[in-house]
């Protein structure tokens, strides 16, 4: 399972699909709904937040919005709480790492979207996260 901490709009199509598919998973995960999961590393902030259902709402609507605007028919009602909710902390730390693994993937899978990827001074958080200053979060998996 990968809940990206960047912005939506950095991931391929694939990329993007496979985010809501498994965001929606996170979804069912944090309403009690499945079995497995429930230990995911990568679920521990939204299961920190307030209201966790309103967190992975907030993430999801990020994720259909994005879709929107490519075009794709993601199917909003799929989103069970959508109260608004505040913002979740992530590192600058992270979002390199998170935008550095990106790279590497769309290098196999997608070199058409290498473009939307160069450059990039300054990564610019999901909308339901806050980037601080700060290292790769504690929870992440480090892949070599």
């Amino acid at each position: 399972m990968r809940l990206w901490s960047i912005h939506p709009r950095y991931l391929d199509p694939k990329g993007l699909v496979a985010l809501w598919r498994e965001s929606l998973l996170a979804q069912k995960v944090l309403m009690g709904q499945t079995r497995g999961y429930t230990h995911h590393p990568q679920l521990d902030r939204f299961k920190k937040a307030p209201d966790p259902t309103a967190a992975v709402g907030a993430y999801l609507f990020a994720i259909w919005q994005e879709a929107e605007s490519r075009g794709y028919k993601f199917k909003k009602e799929k989103i069970i709480n959508l109260v608004p909710t505040s913002s979740i902390k992530v590192t600058e730390g992270q979002l390199k790492y998170e935008l550095s693994w990106l790279h590497q993937k769309v290098e196999k899978r997608a070199q058409d979207w290498l473009p939307h990827l160069v450059g990039i001074e300054i990564v610019t958080p999901h909308p339901l996260f806050i980037a601080i200053p700060g290292e790769i979060e504690p929870w992440e998996r480090i892949e070599s």
